[in-house]
């Protein structure tokens, strides 16, 4: 095994020492003091086990064991270096493409605002786009096959150890109620006005799926659910051609805005949706995501959402 004196910082000390040749010169270049630099080349001749320079003076000269050792440390050096690219590469890292995982309800506003914001602080970046269910991005976002994504970190349990959750807004949830209907009233709704009403409901895993059951749960009766649907869109267009009725965040208020009614729900019913994007911690440094996450908090700034920089 490699003696655990012997580090690739150690090396690259070594390598400019020799071709500097001046102890003073290489700490300059490297932003070190003169003593770390000696006591680095001291350090790599008791991993080597073997003497590499000699002191004249005052001055350290390098013998032909260290001269050996500087072919191969370049060599090294320049692989891990090509090594390290190759890696971040092949996890995303610093490349010219991000790929985003979003909610169906956040391609109205939000993410209009994100990419535009987005590409003119990297005109050059290329954005992949993929919508689905809180359930399904979050586990696209554990296997690695989203860089990002922005989700309702409300209905969701995130590892603070693993992600990083940035809130961007807090939505209300409201009862969708077909514009012509006889049960709209001004001011707040009690759900239990509706319970021989029809509904239509998200599947299972979407941001409001839960909400959904809890509100209901809270009115003790079992809605009468005549479709689930994929998409809050397909939802609203069922809502607005009089299927029947459901719970929607607020910023779907201007879809079908003249066919479609919101009505905020009574206290005992009422939710609030926080939506945050989401990245792994180990990616943090990702010139893309600080991007991303830049653009988030400025977005945030203008629904006053206090962010931590």
């Amino acid at each position: 095994m490699i003696d655990s004196e012997i580090t690739f910082r150690k090396l690259e000390v070594f390598l400019v020492f020799m071709e500097k040749l001046n102890i003073a010169r290489t700490a300059e270049q490297l932003g070190l003091s003169s003593v770390s630099v000696h006591r680095a080349l001291h350090s790599l001749e008791e991993g080597l086990r073997c003497p590499l320079f000699i002191h004249r003076g005052r001055n350290l000269l390098p013998l032909p064991a260290a001269e050996t050792l500087q072919q191969h440390a370049m060599q090294v050096i320049e692989q891990m270096e090509l090594g390290i690219q190759a890696a971040q590469r092949t996890a995303g890292f610093g490349d010219k493409r991000i790929r985003l995982g979003t909610l169906y309800s956040l391609t109205l506003e939000t993410i209009p605002r994100l990419i535009m914001g987005l590409k003119i602080r990297r005109p050059e970046l290329e954005l992949e786009l993929l919508m689905g269910s809180n359930e399904m991005l979050l586990n696209r976002l554990a296997e690695q096959q989203l860089d990002a994504i922005l989700i309702s970190t409300s209905d969701s349990v995130i590892d603070e150890h693993l992600y990083e959750s940035l809130p961007l807004f807090i939505d209300d949830i409201y009862l969708a109620s077909p514009a012509d209907s006889k049960l709209i009233v001004e001011g707040p709704v009690d759900l239990r006005d509706f319970r021989k009403e029809k509904f239509i409901s998200l599947a299972e895993g979407f941001a409001t799926y839960h909400g959904f059951q809890e509100a209901f749960q809270v009115a003790d009766f079992e809605p009468d659910i005549v479709t689930r649907v994929n998409d809050i869109f397909s939802m609203l267009s069922l809502v607005q051609a009089g299927i029947g009725y459901t719970l929607i965040p607020g910023r779907m208020k201007g879809v079908y805005a003249e066919t479609v009614r919101l009505m905020p729900l009574a206290e005992p019913y009422q939710m609030r949706q926080t939506i945050s994007l989401v990245f792994a911690r180990s990616r943090e440094h990702d010139p893309n995501l600080l991007a991303l996450a830049a653009e988030s908090r400025m977005y945030a700034r203008g629904h006053s959402i206090k962010t931590v920089d």
